[in-house]
C-alpha cells in the first residue's frame, strides 16, 4: 500500500520508529518530513500528508505530532481527506469500519513505539463493508463538498484582489489608502501606529491584539497605552492582597497583562476571567540560572495555570562565556512548551549585563529559537530597559516578525514614549497606572 507519512519535532523519533516497520511489512512509504528533533510547525507536515492522499499520490496518510489533535484538525481542512485520531487500536478500528478514516493522527506523547505499530497495523488492514457506515461516509463526504461549495477560499485571489480586499477594509476603519501592490515580507509601507493613530485606534476596536513599528520613527504615540504594558508585581514579598490589587487595576485600565511570579498564575487568570487582560508568568526569574529542563517544565505548569505569555531569563553567564549551543537550548525549552500550549514567548536579555555583541548574538539566537519577544531586562540588575538597547533589538529581530518588549526603569510616560519611540512595542512597568494617568494628562493639553 502507497502510505504517506509526516511527523513534527515532537513525533520524528516515532516516525523513523513507523517508517522503518511500514517498510518491513512492504508498503511504499513516502516520508514528506520533519527529518529532525529541530522545532517546526505541525500544521505544514500534517497538510502535506493530507494533500498527498487527497491527490492520490498516497492511499492511506500517517500524521504524528504531540497529543494528534492539532494535526487532525490540520488535515481535516483538506477536501477529500478523512482523518481520525487513534489512541488504542479500538479507536484506529472505529475510524476505519465506521468512517472510513483515510488518514491517522497519532500523539507520540500518548503512546509507544510498540503501541503505535500495533495501531498503525490495524489502520492499514480494516475496512469500511458495512452498508450504514458506507452511507454515513457519503454524508461526510457530501457535508465537505457543501461547504466547500458554499464558502468562499483565499486559494484562487489574485494579488490585484487582496489589494481590494485591503483597500474596502482600511476605508471600513476611515484610514488613508494604503494603494500600491502587496509587499510579502518586510514592512508593508502602510499606516503603523505611530504615522496613523486614529487608524491604529480603529483597529483596536475590530479586536487588533498588536502592532508592529515600521522603520522610520513611528511619531505621535497613541492615548491607548495601556494596552502596551504588561502591569507587573514581581516583588519577592508580595502578598495575595497586592496581587488582587495589581488584578483589580488592570480589570479597570485593560493592561494587555499582568505579569507576575509563577505561584501566583492561577489566582491572576481566575482574577481576569472575562476580560481582555492575560496572565503572563516569569520563568527563570530574576536570574536565568534554572537548568533548561526546569525552565521547561515550569513554563508548562504556569501555562496549566492559566498563562497566555512567559517571560523567561536566559542563562547570561552562558552568553558571556560564549555557549551559544547551551543559551539556544535553554530558549528553546521555553519557546517550544510556549508553541505546544499557545502562549507567547519573550526572552529577557538582561541588556545592563551584556555588551552590545552580546546583545546581538542573544537577539539571533532568540530568533532562532522562534521566539515571540526579545525583552531587556529583569529590573533586577544594575540598569533597566535603554531607548538605545530597545533600537538595537529592534533592528535585529523585527525583519523575523519579532518584537521587543522595553521593561526595568520605566517610570513615566515620557520614558514609555522614548521606548515606543526607539522600537517597543510592549512595555513592562509596575508604575503602570501613573504613566497611563500621565499619558491621558497629556491628551487633554
Amino acid at each position: 500500500m502507497k502510505i504517506a507519512i509526516g511527523a513534527d519535532h515532537g513525533g520524528y523519533e516515532l516516525k523513523q520508529k513507523l517508517v522503518e516497520h511500514l517498510r518491513g511489512k512492504g508498503h511504499d512509504v513516502r516520508d514528506v518530513g520533519t527529518d529532525s528533533t529541530t522545532a517546526v510547525d505541525y500544521p505544514v507536515f500534517a497538510r502535506r500528508v493530507a494533500e498527498a492522499v487527497a491527490g492520490g499520490q498516497a492511499e492511506r496518510g500517517i500524521m504524528i505530532d504531540g497529543a494528534g489533535i492539532g494535526s487532525s484538525m490540520v488535515a481535516n481542512k483538506v477536501p477529500g481527506v478523512r482523518a481520525a485520531m487513534a489512541y488504542d487500536v479500538s479507536s484506529a478500528r472505529n475510524g476505519r469500519e465506521h468512517n472510513d478514516a483515510n488518514l491517522l493522527t497519532l500523539g507520540a506523547g500518548l503512546i509507544g513505539a510498540a503501541l503505535a505499530a500495533q495501531i498503525v497495523d490495524v489502520f492499514l488492514t480494516t475496512d469500511c463493508t458495512e452498508a450504514r457506515h458506507q452511507r454515513r461516509v457519503a454524508m461526510i463526504n457530501d457535508t465537505a463538498s457543501a461547504a466547500a461549495a458554499g464558502g468562499a477560499t483565499m486559494a484562487g485571489l489574485t494579488d490585484t484582489d487582496m489589494a481590494r480586499v485591503l483597500q474596502k477594509l482600511e476605508s471600513l476603519v476611515g484610514g488613508a489608502s494604503m494603494g500600491g501592490p502587496l509587499n510579502h515580507g518586510g514592512y508593508h509601507g502602510g499606516p503603523c501606529v505611530g504615522t496613523c493613530p486614529d487608524t491604529a485606534r480603529r483597529f483596536i476596536e475590530l479586536g487588533a491584539r498588536r502592532f508592529t513599528a515600521g522603520p522610520d520613527s513611528p511619531g505621535r504615540i497613541p492615548d491607548e497605552l495601556a494596552r502596551y504594558i504588561d502591569h507587573t508585581i514581581l516583588k519577592p514579598d508580595a502578598t495575595v492582597q497586592m496581587i488582587d490589587k495589581v488584578i483589580a487595576e488592570a480589570r479597570e485600565f485593560s493592561f494587555r497583562s499582568v505579569c507576575v511570579n509563577p505561584c501566583w498564575v492561577k489566582r491572576v487568570a481566575d482574577g481576569l476571567r472575562g476580560t481582555r487582560v492575560l496572565t503572563c508568568s516569569v520563568v527563570g526569574f530574576p536570574l536565568g540560572t534554572n537548568t533548561p529542563d526546569i525552565k521547561g517544565m515550569e513554563t508548562r505548569k504556569a501555562i496549566r495555570d492559566g498563562a497566555k505569555e512567559i517571560d523567561m531569563v536566559i542563562n547570561v553567564g552562558r552568553l558571556k562565556a560564549g555557549d551559544d549551543e547551551y543559551v539556544l537550548k535553554d530558549i528553546l525549552a521555553v519557546t517550544e512548551a510556549c508553541r505546544d500550549g499557545a502562549a507567547v514567548s519573550k526572552v529577557i536579555l538582561e541588556t545592563a549585563l551584556l555588551t552590545n555583541e552580546e546583545k546581538v548574538r542573544a537577539c539571533e539566537l532568540s530568533k532562532k529559537a522562534r521566539a515571540n519577544f526579545v525583552k531587556t531586562s529583569t529590573g533586577f540588575a544594575s540598569g533597566g530597559a535603554t531607548a538605545e538597547d530597545v533600537a538595537l533589538m529592534a533592528s535585529v529581530v523585527r525583519g523575523a516578525g519579532m518584537e521587543v518588549k522595553a521593561s526595568g526603569g520605566i517610570r513615566s510616560f515620557d520614558d514609555a514614549r522614548r521606548m515606543i519611540e526607539a522600537g517597543a512595542t510592549r512595555l513592562g512597568a509596575s508604575a503602570s497606572i501613573a504613566i497611563v494617568q500621565e499619558a491621558q494628562k497629556t491628551a487633554k493639553n
